[in-house]
């Protein structure tokens, strides 16, 4: 599988300074100075005599000064924290005053960012659209329900009974004014309607605002809203909607729409990254009722699992179903809909990027087995089939497109990166041939192989794969018996390393000897290294 190539083209061959030290994280300003001083050993200048090493020794050591520059200044710390090396080069940030606090820097870069978004604001739109189809297929289900009244063979069909389509694009004025303009078509049984909508936004004060809309075409109408924060936690409309911020994930609500159809409401919302909830009860002249309804969100597969119940004077409507993003700009959900009286229905919805696609279909106006059985089971098994057959060859085929592209684009950066590493790699073999012969004096830790890249295979297959040679790299950073290195994003940015297959997902395999006994692991680019392992527990690859 393929990491993704999202980063921007600038920072994919930007240096870790924790890496270039290896330091966590969290490391204190005298860790950074210990891991400065040691490296210092293997790669200042003056500790080299040949001109070619002194030359690589000087590019090398640079590249320290600059790391220990940045983590062993608070202030400079923050900003590399929050925002990498731009935050440190871009939007004037070299010459904010270094007796501003962290925070006052934080807020200051903040500032700039937004005066730069400010300056492409009447470049900006923002186009939205929406599509709904509306099928009928309750001739396929409620047909066999009632096949009795039918003299001769009947075949079910499926109809298309209602279609919407709008579209609104926003256009930045200024600052604080925006206008959105837009329209809606709609045909339903054989009878069309259309509206143009305009919306003014005024930005009033950094606690208020309005909006006023117009619509003009089947039906014509203008509405205005004004809002304003109350408090920190209150923030009212002349809608009559007043919202309470209760806590950081708790928010209350209420709601008096004065105007036909006139109704009050009240609601409680609870969420989280993991939970949403919603209790919500409406009393109106046209209908009252009482909702829930609970989301489980998966971050970890970028999905969410929703229920909810709705009873009024209406009916009872419950209602299951599940959203996936299924590439990096679109999302795909599928809802069952079971109702009294209004029988059973499937919503399938497609964002792609702004764009929305409804697909309502009614499958009976009774509650079947049969229907709620295929409404519930058929969209999960054209999922996986549609993901397995086109989906998924799609966006392997798309990623090794997208890898190829930047890795010929990027062709020099990397050759420029392999000749760095192996530079530093010639500078700590003294070094690192002193350290092997202080760990086998006390049998301690020695590196007896290491590869780094796109491993498959064995070990002698692995040597002819797209992986590197980094036993020297890896043995230079045992200390006192002990190798230690904090999980990073990517090791490659570990001195004497580089990354050998730009865009794929790349793994650390080690073998090592410690108190005469040889152990064998194998770790993901992003995961710390603790050697010796402590306990069969903790083995990633396997010991012998």
């Amino acid at each position: 599988m393929a990491a993704p190539l999202e980063e921007d083209d600038a920072d994919l061959f930007k240096d870790d300074y924790y890496a270039i030290l290896n330091l966590p994280k969290d490391a204190s300003k005298d860790d950074v100075n210990n891991a400065y001083r040691k490296f210092s050993k293997i790669f200042h200048p003056d500790k080299h005599q040949d001109p070619l090493k002194k030359k690589d020794a000087e590019q090398m050591f640079g590249k320290l000064k600059r790391a220990h520059e940045v983590l062993s200044d608070e202030h400079k710390r923050v900003i590399y924290d929050l925002y990498g090396e731009k935050g440190l080069e871009t939007y004037g940030m070299e010459v904010i005053s270094r007796t501003k606090t962290p925070a006052e820097i934080i807020a200051e870069y903040e500032r700039f960012q937004k005066e730069q978004e400010d300056r492409r604001l009447q470049q900006q739109t923002n186009p939205r659209g929406q599509v709904t189809i509306g099928l009928n297929a309750t001739d396929l289900f409620d047909h066999y329900a009632s096949y009795e009244e039918y003299e001769e063979p009947h075949f079910p069909t499926v109809e298309i009974n209602t279609m919407n389509i709008s579209q609104t694009v926003e256009c930045p004025l200024t600052v604080k004014d925006t206008v959105v303009v837009g329209g809606t078509l709609s045909t339903q049984n054989g009878r069309g309607s259309g509206v143009f909508l305009a919306t003014w936004r005024r930005l009033l004060s950094n606690k208020s605002w309005a909006e006023l809309e117009t619509t003009i075409g089947t039906s014509t109408s203008m509405n205005l809203k004004v809002s304003r924060q109350l408090t920190k936690r209150i923030v009212g409309t002349a809608s009559c909607v007043l919202v309470v911020q209760l806590d950081q994930n708790l928010q209350g609500r209420i709601t008096w729409n004065v105007l036909l159809p006139s109704f009050l409401a009240t609601s409680v919302i609870y969420d989280t990254q993991k939970h949403h909830a919603l209790f919500s009860i409406q009393l109106g002249i046209l209908s009252s009722f009482v909702i829930g309804s609970y989301t489980r969100k998966f971050q970890e597969i970028e999905g969410k699992a929703r229920v909810a119940i709705k009873a009024g004077t209406f009916g009872i409507i419950f209602e299951y179903g599940v959203e996936k993003r299924i590439t990096k700009f679109s999302t795909l959900g599928a809802t069952v809909i079971l109702g009294i009286p209004t029988g059973v229905m499937l919503k399938i919805k497609l964002n792609r990027g702004q764009q929305t696609f409804n697909f309502p279909i009614m499958l009976s106006e009774q509650i079947l087995p049969s229907a709620i059985f295929y409404g519930t089971f058929m969209p999960i098994f054209a999922y996986f089939v549609v993901k397995k057959i086109i989906i998924n060859p799609f966006l392997q085929e798309q990623n090794k497109k997208e890898i190829e592209k930047k890795r010929q684009e990027h062709a020099d950066k990397v050759a420029q990166r392999k000749r760095e590493a192996e530079a530093a790699v010639e500078l700590m073999k003294e070094t690192v041939e002193r350290s092997i012969e202080v760990e086998e004096k006390k049998t301690g830790l020695v590196i007896v192989k290491a590869l780094y890249g796109k491993l498959v295979g064995m070990e002698g297959e692995m040597a002819r794969q797209e992986c590197i040679d980094v036993t020297i790299p890896i043995q230079a950073l045992v200390k006192d018996s002990k190798l230690i290195v904090p999980d990073t994003a990517s090791k490659s940015n570990l001195p004497g390393f580089y990354d050998p297959t730009l865009g794929d997902e790349k793994q650390l395999y080690i073998k090592y000897k410690f108190h005469n006994r040889l152990h064998v692991v194998t770790l993901r680019d992003e995961e710390p290294i603790r050697l010796p392992q402590q306990s069969p527990n903790q083995a990633t690859g396997s010991g012998t």
